[in-house]
């Protein structure tokens, strides 16, 4: 069983070192990280800790109001592009290694535990949703974006399905996070004042499906893993092509892509 665990964690964190997601989260979603900050209220003087930070979307921005930060993921090749990004922005926080589904932090360590469509792609959500608690103060506040299974993100997940290798055993697929009764199964009681909201973000750097599609092939890891995994099958890769397009096509505004996500706050009991 750990050896299996093992082998998952380093696929995992290659399919996210994979293309570019620095550029990804910086040029389609830029915005979200600073939403969740405000949010949860981080502030001056709180101790946060941003889960699956990756390039620091959210750990920045949190950083950046004077708060004792810490960015964990468990693909650190992440981490040069954040550290640049926060060096530009002259911001100092931390960067540590660290598994979603069991983080290397004390009991009740943070003000204000957060992530940003980050934690939901960890494959265990439940032991996710338990270490989140784990390491959050009591009173102090836990901030999750997800993306929804009804937006663009789980329906461009629910279009690659067909084409993706099986996922592992007991994996749940991500956009579950973007359910509000599944977000609600998880924490169950141990959080107060559990409030979401279900909001949208406009991907405005391509305005041609065609375009679009070659962007998400080139640098978001996960249609880069599905695209791998039929490399040798010539027909699957034109069938895939086709209704990545058609999915693109039908879900175009003409000035972008919205995608919708579920903003979770919540107090630990």
């Amino acid at each position: 069983m750990q050896n299996t665990d093992r082998e998952l964690k380093a696929k995992h964190r290659a399919l996210w070192a994979s293309g570019d997601y620095a550029t990804v989260a910086a040029e389609l979603i830029p915005e979200l990280g600073q939403v969740l900050v405000e949010a949860t209220g981080v502030r001056a003087g709180r101790r946060v800790l941003d889960v699956a930070a990756g390039s620091g979307n959210a750990a920045i921005p949190a950083a950046a109001t004077g708060a004792d930060v810490v960015a964990s993921d468990l693909t650190p090749e992440l981490f040069d592009a954040g550290r640049r990004i926060a060096a530009e922005r002259g911001v100092e926080l931390t960067w540590t290694e660290a598994d979603a589904e069991a983080m290397p932090f004390g009991d009740d360590e943070f003000d204000v535990v957060l992530s940003c469509v980050g934690a939901m792609f960890a494959p265990r959500h439940q032991k996710v949703a338990d270490e989140l608690v784990r390491v959050t103060r009591p009173g102090g506040t836990i901030g999750l974006i997800n993306w929804t299974p009804q937006g663009f993100i789980g329906q461009l997940f629910a279009t690659m399905g067909p084409y993706a290798p099986p996922p592992p055993p007991g994996a749940t697929p991500p956009p579950k996070w973007g359910d509000e009764e599944h977000v609600r199964g998880l924490f169950d009681d141990r959080v107060a004042d559990l409030e979401m909201q279900r909001r949208t973000v406009r991907m405005k750097r391509h305005t041609d499906p065609l375009e679009f599609r070659e962007y998400w092939k080139r640098n978001y890891g996960p249609t880069i893993a599905v695209y791998k995994f039929n490399a040798d099958r010539p027909d699957r890769i034109a069938a895939l092509d086709r209704d990545f397009l058609e999915f693109l096509t039908s879900t175009s505004t003409g000035a972008g892509w919205d995608a919708e996500y579920l903003l979770v706050t919540a107090r630990k009991r």
